[in-house]
């Protein structure tokens, strides 16, 4: 099966999971294809760099089959392409291109791979994979766009089912590219989560209906979490998850990044925007309590995280929490998404989540949330978490955490800052709130 070049830029660009649709492709070259099933219907799996006009570059995963004479680029749109991977991994084949080879690998003892599959549906919703569900128990993402190393989502995944870790959606299997022009996980195969319900979604649910009930779910929430960080930590003989001791001037250099953010956010300020007015010309002030948060001492471990955590990546499915998602966040590389950092990161994102969640029922459902659910939601959150995690991993005290917990919540809210100005001005007041809370926090510190 021969590709066209124009034909292939012209499939990727305009697909939901290309991610660079603001700039122009000059080439696009085959690395290395791989021939899933030589009978009709045939299947391949292939590697495609894309080539910009600055000379950066871009791998995608493309998957494409040839039924009936007529070669189709939406290979995943063929049940049976589908089907084949997840036969693959049961069988652990390994499978080799003209440059590298491609590994499907089991997770053994997962029941799912004994199970044969009909029904397969597509997620449309998604934007950076393709993901496949089979009869509402599997799922299969394919990863498009690659990059080197191991997919975080596969490495911690793994990591959390060989060591029980139950509030997840268990993983089953997977498969890697390996020995060409580059090494890269390509896809993972897990557990569906059936008849659950998104955090989100249910955040926005009950705060309308039953406010108090959420707040006690929030509570397990926290207590998921501090087990996921614990599980996380397990291990002081895996190098890639080994907790460890930050030096001196971790807690510095972040504190300069965030610092630096904050400079360049509050200099670019519209001061024509009433719904700014409260933080405007207090970007000195804010950088003054971060430099004072800066001297809270240790920090505690720095481990591997969720990277990306907020109500979005939570299910709730019979009667607990399922948390799912850990690529990390899509902006950043790979390398800085397996980077580790104090779980307390983690935490900001979830806290600043309920800030997101009440404003939203009040602005888009109209309904009156209560004036104290968010710090409710907070206390309910954090009570859980600290009754689970190993305090090991923590900055020592209740001060010292509240110190670290305020930094990241303030890179996370000035981060919503500049995003909701560029892209949701109407949701500006959220994180200006946010900021507004923190400044008050810091100051009652002692």
């Amino acid at each position: 099966m021969s590709l066209d070049e124009q034909a292939l830029i012209e499939y990727v660009t305009q697909q939901r999971w290309y991610g660079a649709k603001s700039r122009a492709v000059m080439h696009a070259l085959v690395l290395d294809s791989v021939v899933l099933r030589t009978t009709e219907p045939q299947f391949a799996l292939a590697l495609i760099e894309l080539t910009y006009e600055t000379g950066a570059h871009d791998t995608y995963q493309l998957l494409y089959a040839l039924l009936d004479g007529e070669l189709s680029l939406d290979g995943l749109d063929v049940p049976q392409l589908a089907r084949e991977l997840v036969s693959a991994m049961r069988s652990g084949l390994t499978l080799h291109g003209a440059e590298g080879i491609v590994e499907f690998r089991p997770v053994e003892g997962f029941a799912g791979l004994g199970r044969e599959l009909s029904a397969a549906r597509a997620i449309t919703a998604e934007q950076s994979n393709t993901s496949i569900v089979f009869d509402d128990e599997l799922i299969l993402k394919a990863f498009r766009r690659l990059e080197a190393g191991i997919n975080p989502e596969l490495e911690i995944l793994r990591f959390l089912t060989e060591r029980g870790f139950p509030n997840i959606a268990q993983l089953g299997g997977w498969y890697q590219y390996s020995g060409g022009p580059i090494s890269a996980t390509l896809g993972i195969l897990q557990e569906f989560v059936g008849d659950a319900i998104d955090g989100w979604d249910l955040a926005v649910e009950e705060l309308g209906s039953a406010p108090d009930a959420f707040l006690e779910r929030l509570r397990r929430l926290g207590a998921v979490t501090g087990e996921m960080h614990t599980t996380l930590a397990s291990d002081e003989t895996d190098p890639a998850f080994a907790p460890e001791t930050p030096s001196v001037e971790a807690l510095g250099l972040l504190t300069a990044t965030v610092d630096e953010e904050i400079g360049r956010m509050f200099v670019d300020l519209p001061e024509d925007d009433e719904r700014l007015a409260p933080i405007l010309g207090r970007g000195e002030e804010v950088r003054e309590q971060l430099r004072l948060l800066a001297h809270g001492g240790s920090i505690g471990k720095s481990i591997r995280t969720h990277g990306d955590y907020h109500l979005g990546q939570t299910l709730w499915a019979e009667d607990d929490w399922v948390i799912i998602d850990f690529e990390g966040e899509p902006a950043r590389s790979l390398a800085e998404r397996r980077r580790k950092r104090s779980p307390l990161r983690d935490v900001a994102g979830m806290l600043r989540s309920f800030a997101y969640v009440a404003t939203v029922v009040s602005l888009v459902r109209g309904i009156d949330v209560p004036d104290d659910w968010e710090e409710k939601a907070r206390q309910q959150f954090l009570a859980g978490y600290y009754e689970t995690v190993d305090s090991s991993l923590l900055p020592p005290g209740q001060v010292a955490c509240e110190r670290l917990l305020a930094v990241y919540e303030l890179e996370k809210a000035v981060y919503e800052l500049r995003y909701e100005l560029d892209n949701r001005p109407e949701w500006v007041g959220i994180p200006v709130a946010g900021v507004l809370r923190l400044i008050d926090h810091v100051n009652a510190l002692p």
